[in-house]
């Protein structure tokens, strides 16, 4: 069962999570002792985890309806909705570690896409009070948007290697972005023409043990690509597969957050769903089979 699977995942690295936080954690001189929640860490964020596959487009219609109603026999100390969602601010660390720590391995062939995070309508942008100052305007082929980018890394098998949010008017290939999520990658790396960079860059990344192969715009001169290479940039599909699966299925993107924080632990919530899910889109571990002459 997949609940099964996530919380004992969860579980497994909330204890080590949890060691390591306390003998990290700086005391403030209070000799007052720790209040216990009725639920563990373990159990917050697995029910936190689990939303994406409930099916339910708000968190509350999922946690009154489901959780508080199919739930209380895996978790015995179930806390009101008010008191769950002041619980689930406190995971937005232990999220974002284990969302990391989920991240799979680079295999040499990556595949990197960026995807508008709206956070409210265009016209409402300067209405929003909770994004407000926060969140910018970008845009997108699709057009303009108010909100946040998530910049995404997978390799071939369709896994996760690094993920990177924005606001939404940093550009693709914004040097920052791209030396942050090529740090523990090498080998050959695909992308769209937002992706195309300066002769620096270039060699930044290149000496990094990285390259970046993109398609050149209608105005810049032809140069000539292997064709292996050339087949792998057209498999670039792959990622706006998984970009897909993340909005369509998992339901990454949405309008209704009422907190800074509540928005990224939903994102990263989607990502450690995506990374638990048993078959990913891919294109094979040998990905292209080619003759001896290409």
């Amino acid at each position: 069962m997949l609940l099964t699977t996530i919380f004992c995942e969860t579980d497994d690295f909330c204890k080590n999570f949890q060691k390591q936080f306390k003998v990290n954690l700086l005391s403030n001189g209070d000799s007052r002792r720790n209040r216990s929640f009725s639920m563990t860490l373990s159990e917050i964020m697995a029910i936190i985890i689990f939303f994406p596959y409930s099916g339910y487009k708000t968190f509350k219609d999922y946690y009154e309806k489901h959780v508080m109603v199919n739930m209380k026999a895996d978790f015995p100390g179930l806390v009101s909705y008010t008191r769950f969602l002041e619980l689930k601010q406190k995971c937005f660390f232990a999220l974002l570690i284990f969302a990391t720590s989920r991240c799979g391995k680079c295999t040499g062939i990556s595949f990197i896409d960026s995807f508008s995070l709206e956070v409210c309508h265009i016209k409402r942008e300067h209405s929003n009070k909770v994004f407000q100052n926060f969140a910018k305007k970008g845009m997108t082929s699709m057009g303009w948007f108010f909100g946040f980018k998530l910049h995404l890394m997978i390799n071939h098998l369709g896994e996760i290697i690094g993920f990177f949010i924005t606001p939404g008017n940093v550009a693709d290939n914004n040097e920052n972005v791209l030396m942050k999520l090529t740090k523990k990658v090498f080998g050959k790396l695909f992308g769209d023409k937002g992706y195309l960079i300066n002769s620096e860059l270039f060699e930044k990344l290149y000496n990094n043990g990285v390259q970046l192969i993109t398609k050149l715009r209608k105005n810049m001169k032809n140069k000539l690509m292997l064709m292996k290479d050339k087949i792998l940039l057209g498999m670039r599909r792959l990622i706006e597969t998984v970009g897909g699966l993340l909005k369509e299925q998992l339901s990454l993107e949405h309008t209704r957050h009422r907190s800074k924080i509540g928005f990224f632990v939903h994102i990263f919530s989607v990502i450690l769903a995506y990374s638990f899910r048993e078959h990913k889109p891919s294109i094979g571990a040998k990905p292209i089979a080619l003759p001896k002459f290409c």
